[in-house]
């Protein structure tokens, strides 16, 4: 009898813990259900609340952007819109801004396609590179020289860190400063700037032949003559020459021993003009302009002995071995004669253009020697524009 009395009292007790668990169980699958309910309920607000904000993003900005940012491939925006990956910005890239270090630069201007023919109708160019400290007081001359010929040149423009060309966007010059650095004059500074001009002018395509100015320099000939001059020769011009002195071989270091040698050693202006194999032969070496930097110290120059040392070693049967820049050194020293307003005449500029000098040009001789000319005072531009149309033809 009290055997059956307590296997009741078991079995109640098991009863009981069933209907327990039965409403835990439902209690909790409730509580999930609520939960999932809820999270659902917020994604869905989320992503109509960010498709209407899209929305209204792509209609909204791509209605009111400016014209130059809107082709910006640094800002993001709908690829509906912009094609960042197209051919024509891939071979002329219209943006000089970029935030690549000198190493990924060169690397990028190294490039050279195995495919001879270009896919597309190439007009070479001339690139006209400017090593500045600030401003461009002869910009009014180049603005005229460069007028009515748009697509056969490009600019580049490398001043200090901070300066910005102060010119209206319908100049030849507006947003063709590059990515700079600073520089000292008489340091490897100086050549790393050239070669930070000529990689990002490399990264144009059609640009086929390229020239280091100044901000003292100024053409002599008209664009024609220039642009002809230059794209018809099959040389470059840098000049490179064996100096005996102290101010040439005395400046040559044992240190770069075995890789560069005194016969080898050369001197030259630093005013070059390169076609474009050269030009990325140039920007590609790390070797000897690793030996440059070690060794080539202040009163050593780089500027007047890497390019014209590199191109001896490598290069010299494609160089006319001259500079097409016209510069003054009657009164010695360091640098050239500085000319000003007072010096500015019409028989002065004829002088430059046929000083009585014959040169070699396509294995011919020539009067032609010298396109552009320096070291010109900013008090120089008003006569300078007076002489344009009567004797420099533009």
């Amino acid at each position: 009898m009290q055997r059956s009395r307590g296997e009741k009292e078991d079995t109640d007790k098991h009863m009981g813990l069933l209907k327990l668990v039965k409403i835990l169980s439902f209690l909790v699958v409730f509580v999930a259900g609520v939960v999932i309910g809820l999270a659902t309920s917020s994604h869905i607000n989320q992503y109509f609340t960010s498709q209407a904000r899209l929305y209204f993003y792509t209609n909204h900005f791509s209605a009111t952007t400016m014209p130059g940012v809107q082709n910006n491939c640094s800002i993001v925006q709908s690829c509906e819109k912009v094609d960042c990956l197209s051919m024509e910005r891939f071979i002329h890239p219209g943006n000089l801004t970029h935030s690549m270090s000198d190493n990924e630069l060169f690397w990028r201007a190294s490039m050279v396609p195995n495919k001879k023919r270009y896919p597309f109708n190439r007009v070479p160019k001339v690139a006209f590179m400017f090593l500045t400290r600030g401003p461009l007081p002869m910009l009014p001359l180049w603005e005229r020289f460069f007028q009515g010929h748009g697509k056969r040149f490009s600019i580049y423009v490398h001043a200090l860190p901070g300066y910005k060309l102060n010119v209206t966007n319908s100049s030849a010059f507006y947003g063709r400063q590059i990515p700079s650095q600073n520089v000292q004059w008489g340091t490897v500074e100086l050549a790393d700037a050239e070669r930070r001009l000529l990689a990002n002018a490399l990264l144009d395509f059609s640009n086929e032949r390229f020239v280091l100015l100044s901000e003292s320099c100024i053409p002599v000939y008209n664009f024609p003559t220039v642009y002809k001059y230059l794209i018809g020769s099959p040389h470059s011009f840098v000049e490179s020459y064996d100096d005996p002195s102290r101010y040439g071989r005395g400046r040559y270091s044992r240190k770069m021993l075995p890789e560069i040698k005194l016969f080898q050693w050369r001197k030259g202006s630093q005013w070059f003009e390169l076609n474009r194999a050269l030009a990325i032969s140039i920007v590609s070496d790390t070797k000897y302009y690793t030996l440059f930097r070690k060794y080539c110290k202040p009163s050593c120059y780089p500027d007047e002995h890497y390019i014209p040392t590199y191109l001896n070693m490598f290069h010299g049967s494609q160089s006319a071995n001259r500079s097409v820049t016209w510069v003054d050194w009657s009164l010695g020293g360091p640098h050239p004669a500085t000319l000003g307003e007072a010096n500015i005449t019409e028989g002065f500029i004829r002088s430059i253009r046929n000083n009585g000098t014959r040169c070699s040009y396509n294995s011919e001789r020539t009067s032609l020697c010298y396109l552009f000319a320096r070291k010109f005072a900013p008090s120089a531009l008003e006569p300078l524009l007076n002489l344009t149309s009567t004797v420099m033809g533009f």
